[in-house]
């Protein structure tokens, strides 16, 4: 059935595809909604950025997760496992301890942090970042050495 509703499925090696997209969506996200609520001091928008933070931890967790579970499956030449897929996990698993951090720093100071807040932003700063450079290794592996489907023969040597 799922195949029917989403023949691409059929086409990943594995199910974390599926869900690294939500933590990325969630936490910039949460971000926007934050510099709008410090510009703009509304309760609606801080309760938005805050459930946006909540909801970008367990997608993160999610996708860290599956990316830690299909990791051994993963069909790679060794050298793009070295040089992209380990830190692209190295990077994510980071991105989720930062994020697990920050939301429990918003859930003590529910939902906006009045002291603070400028290191508060600076260290959701720092997430973004880290996640954004995560992404990139991730996008790397899927679209320069077809990591995430079979529409190529596997393993693709590191070249780059």
């Amino acid at each position: 059935m799922l195949e029917t509703l989403f023949p691409g499925v059929q086409h990943l090696q594995n199910v974390h595809p599926l869900f690294v997209h939500f933590p990325i969506a969630f936490l910039v996200g949460a971000a926007l909604f934050y510099v709008l609520a410090w510009i703009f001091p509304r309760p609606s928008l801080a309760m938005t950025a805050f459930s946006l933070l909540i909801l970008g931890a367990i997608s993160a967790a999610v996708a860290v997760g599956t990316g830690l579970y299909a990791e051994e499956g993963v069909m790679v030449s060794h050298s793009v496992r070295a040089r992209l897929l380990e830190t692209h996990e190295e990077l994510m698993i980071t991105t989720l301890s930062l994020n697990v951090a920050l939301t429990a720093w918003a859930v003590a100071a529910r939902p906006f942090p009045t002291k603070g807040r400028i290191f508060f932003m600076l260290f959701f700063l720092a997430l973004l970042v880290v996640m954004s450079i995560g992404a990139d290794y991730g996008a790397r592996m899927v679209y320069d050495y077809n990591v995430g489907g079979n529409a190529c023969s596997q393993p693709i040597d590191f070249t780059k």
